[in-house]
C-alpha cells in the first residue's frame, strides 16, 4: 500500500508580506526558496520558506491576503500549531533569542517526553520548537546569523483539533500510513515511519469546542509527501475507495497537488516530491526573483508593478 513520507508543506496566512519574510528568514533563520503568486489570486503573494533546498518536510509557505483580512482564531477543524525541531543543546539558544527579540512565547513544557518551547510569529500563529534526541545528525542551514549547529531543521510536526478524533485517526493510519504512538489526555500522537523529519501529527479531540475560523495566524492546509505522481494517484485511489471527494491532480510546478477535506474539516493535500524549487532557479539563487506560473507569465509587468515589496 502506498503511504505518505509524512508532511511536505504547511501553508498558513499572513497579513504583511515584508514583515513575514523579515520574521521568518531573520528571527527563525529560514531561507526564503520561492517567491512566487497565490495560482489562485495572482495578486497575492505565496512565500516558500525552508532549509537550503526547501525540501519536504521542511517548507512552510504563506499566502498574503493583506492588511484587510481579519484575523483567523484557532478551533476545531484546524491545525493549531506547527512545530519544528532543533537539537536538543540548542532550546537555551532559541530561548535567549527569542527574549531578545520580543517575540511572544510561553514557559517550555514537556509533551510525550520531549521539550517544547511554544511561541507566536507575527500574526499570532501558533509555532514550536522541540528539542529532538538525534537532530544533530539532520543537516541544518545557516542564514549567516543563526549558527547551523542551532539551526531548526524542519518540522517536528503538527497539531490538529477536532471535534472527534477518530475518523481523522481513520485517514491518517489509513491511506497515509500513519501509527498511534502515544497518549497524553485528549491528545493522541500518530507518527509516520521512525524518521525524525516531519512525521508526527498530533490530534487534540475537543468535543463540543468552537470551530476555527481561518484568517491571518492560522494555517490554510497540511501537504503530506509522497515520492511521485504514481505514489500519488495510489493514495488518491484508496481514499475515493473509501468514500472521500479529492480533486483531480493539480500542477503547482515545484510539486504536483490533490486536495480534500477531512471530517474533522482540516484540509488536506496530498504533495509530490518532484520536482522540487530548483527546477526553475539555481540553488545558490533560490527566492531571489518572482517566478510566476506559465498562466500567469503575462501579468509579469503589472504583478512587477503591485506586488507589495518584500525587502
Amino acid at each position: 500500500m502506498s503511504a505518505s513520507a509524512g508532511i511536505h508543506h504547511v501553508t498558513a496566512i499572513c497579513r504583511d508580506p515584508a514583515n513575514n519574510v523579515a520574521f521568518y528568514t531573520g528571527n527563525l533563520g529560514l531561507r526564503l526558496v520561492k517567491r512566487t503568486v497565490n495560482f489562485d489570486d495572482p495578486s497575492t503573494w505565496h512565500l516558500y520558506y525552508g532549509d537550503e533546498v526547501g525540501r519536504p518536510g521542511t517548507a512552510l509557505t504563506f499566502f498574503a491576503w493583506g492588511e484587510q483580512q481579519p484575523s483567523g482564531r484557532n478551533g476545531n477543524g484546524m491545525a493549531t500549531e506547527t512545530a519544528f525541531i532543533i537539537p536538543e543543546s540548542s532550546l537555551g539558544y532559541w530561548a535567549q533569542r527569542l527574549i531578545e527579540r520580543d517575540i511572544a512565547h510561553e514557559a517550555p513544557e514537556k509533551r510525550f517526553g520531549e521539550r517544547v518551547l511554544p511561541f507566536r510569529d507575527a500574526d499570532g500563529m501558533r509555532l514550536a520548537l522541540v528539542a529532538v534526541k538525534g537532530a544533530d545528525e539532520i543537516p541544518g542551514w545557516s542564514n549567516g546569523d543563526v549558527p547551523a549547529e542551532h539551526a531548526l531543521r524542519g518540522f517536528r510536526g503538527v497539531t490538529l483539533m477536532v471535534a472527534a478524533g477518530e475518523p481523522t485517526a481513520e485517514v491518517l493510519t489509513g491511506a497515509f500510513g500513519f501509527q498511534a504512538t502515544g497518549r497524553e489526555g485528549y491528545l493522541v500522537r500518530y507518527r509516520a515511519g521512525s524518521d525524525r523529519l516531519a512525521t508526527v501529527i498530533d490530534v487534540r479531540t475537543a468535543e463540543g469546542f468552537l470551530a476555527g475560523r481561518q484568517g491571518t495566524g492560522s494555517v490554510h492546509h497540511i501537504a503530506f509527501a509522497v515520492p511521485t505522481k504514481t505514489d500519488q494517484l495510489e493514495v488518491r485511489r484508496q481514499l475515493m475507495d473509501t468514500g472521500y471527494q479529492l480533486t483531480p491532480v493539480i500542477d503547482r510546478d515545484y510539486f504536483f497537488s490533490v486536495y480534500f477535506r477531512t471530517p474533522g474539516g482540516v484540509l488536506f493535500e496530498i504533495a509530490t516530491n518532484e520536482p522540487g524549487f530548483a527546477r526553475d532557479e539555481d540553488t545558490a539563487h533560490l527566492g531571489e526573483a518572482l517566478k510566476l506560473p506559465r498562466q500567469h507569465e503575462h501579468l509579469r509587468a503589472e504583478l512587477e508593478k503591485t506586488l507589495e515589496p518584500l525587502n
